[in-house]
């Protein structure tokens, strides 16, 4: 049986933890770099080797995996000063599991393997930091066949399931795609929460009322329950990335020329509930744009 390739990992936050420890868990050797260096620490005590710069990362890597909030952060790990392209070599093949633009991952794939020979997959996943625990994310790859089939088990070792969506790229389309869903069902759960209180109904129910129907869903399970019970915390995700998400598959629809209205309204109720101090906050919080603030506890 051959090695195990080894690993490069940049972005140690709320998925890129627990993704972490799956891959060491897996037996993969894992090489570790993050902006605060103290969150790699709960790594290295479990086996991971840590460097100081992205462009480390390379140095012993077969594949290195990205889990960044943006495509600004992404750009400055893999083209700034000591990131990755400063390291990296042919036959290598970076991994992207963030949530980025599409069009400028498609332009940063080819200025990469342009500089270097480096090829680029861009798998961002869905299921948030209870699927990066759990190894059940849905992952949505774009990129070469060969290099997909290639870094498969390492996402099988994160994901229950890999789909290959298509060229460079295509993945965050599918990713945007997810995100655009998610967002506007969490601002219709957050109205449904808020209507059911304000008319009697007891809004804790509506989960368990709407389980198995056309209208159940795993936001509504996870979601509704949260908001009924103003239960904010501890925070699985955040406001501000579903607002990142949507700004961003709005753009791409207008380079696309595509119609999104939905999503576009979706972006300003979220940017106006960020901009009242939730950016960081679980959007859990959303129902609080339609709670009148007495309702509170």
């Amino acid at each position: 049986m051959s090695a195990l390739p080894s690993l490069g990992f940049a972005g140690i936050g709320l998925m890129g933890l627990p993704m972490c420890r799956r891959l060491l868990a897996a037996g993969y050797p894992l090489t570790v770099w993050n902006r605060n260096p103290d969150k790699c620490a709960p790594l290295v005590a479990a086996g991971a080797r840590q460097v100081a710069t992205p462009a480390q990362l390379c140095e012993q890597a077969d594949l290195v995996l990205l889990c960044l909030a943006n495509t600004e952060v992404v750009r400055e790990v893999v083209f700034g000063v000591e990131g990755i392209a400063q390291g990296a070599r042919g036959g290598q093949l970076l991994l992207d599991l963030s949530s980025l633009e599409p069009t400028a991952t498609r332009e940063m794939a080819a200025d990469l393997a342009r500089e270097t020979g480096m090829a680029w997959v861009d798998a961002p996943v869905s299921g948030g930091t209870p699927g990066a625990e759990a190894g059940s994310l849905a992952i949505m790859a774009g990129g070469e066949a060969a290099d997909i089939e290639r870094v498969r088990p390492v996402l099988l070792a994160l994901g229950q399931r890999v789909t290959h969506m298509g060229a460079v790229g295509a993945g965050q389309v599918t990713k945007a795609c997810n995100q655009m869903i998610v967002a506007c069902n969490a601002l219709v759960i957050a109205e449904v929460v808020a209507l059911a209180e304000r008319s009697g109904v007891d809004a804790r129910l509506i989960a368990e009322a709407l389980a198995g129907g056309f209208a159940d869903s795993k936001p509504l399970q996870i979601l509704a329950p949260q908001m009924a019970q103003s239960q904010f915390e501890p925070v699985k995700w955040h406001v501000r990335t579903l607002l990142k998400d949507l700004d961003g598959a709005v753009k791409f629809s207008r380079e696309q020329g595509s119609a999104t209205p939905i999503s576009g309204l979706a972006a300003q109720l979220m940017r106006l509930h960020g901009g009242q101090g939730y950016l960081e906050q679980d959007p859990a919080t959303l129902v609080r744009l339609y709670r009148e603030p007495a309702s509170e506890d």
